[in-house]
């Protein structure tokens, strides 16, 4: 197995999960919508902490984007992103204050009350 094959295979079993209420949601999103539908994560520089979260609904996903499946719903993930997410689970929360997608990211140290915005 060549360098660039170990590292390809690093990409397709990440330790990166998509919970059953994300995949939920996800799913519920799709039918609505009437097409399917992926949640694109990535981690942008800035917000009160050093990093933010960013989500998007797309279809498609990146050639190098790594894809996250549960029960047919799916979230996509940049490679430079995906350095940032090693071990964290997407979620979504539907609560009183609101009902949104999450990360919880073994990897931040600290997080600002808004819960988007981290550290490492």
């Amino acid at each position: 197995m060549t360098d660039f094959e170990i590292s390809l295979s690093s990409r397709t079993s990440p330790s990166v999960t998509l919970s059953p209420a994300a995949a939920q949601r996800l799913n519920t999103l799709s039918k609505s919508e009437g097409r399917p539908l992926m949640l694109r994560v990535a981690v942008d520089g800035g917000g009160c902490s050093g990093f933010q979260y960013r989500f998007d609904l797309v279809e498609d996903a990146e050639p190098d984007d790594l894809k996250v499946e549960r029960d047919g719903a799916a979230a996509v993930i940049d490679l430079i992103s995906l350095d940032l997410l090693k071990g964290s689970v997407i979620d979504f929360a539907d609560e009183l204050a609101a009902a949104e997608f999450r990360v919880r990211n073994p990897n931040a140290k600290s997080s600002c009350g808004c819960g988007v915005s981290f550290s490492i």
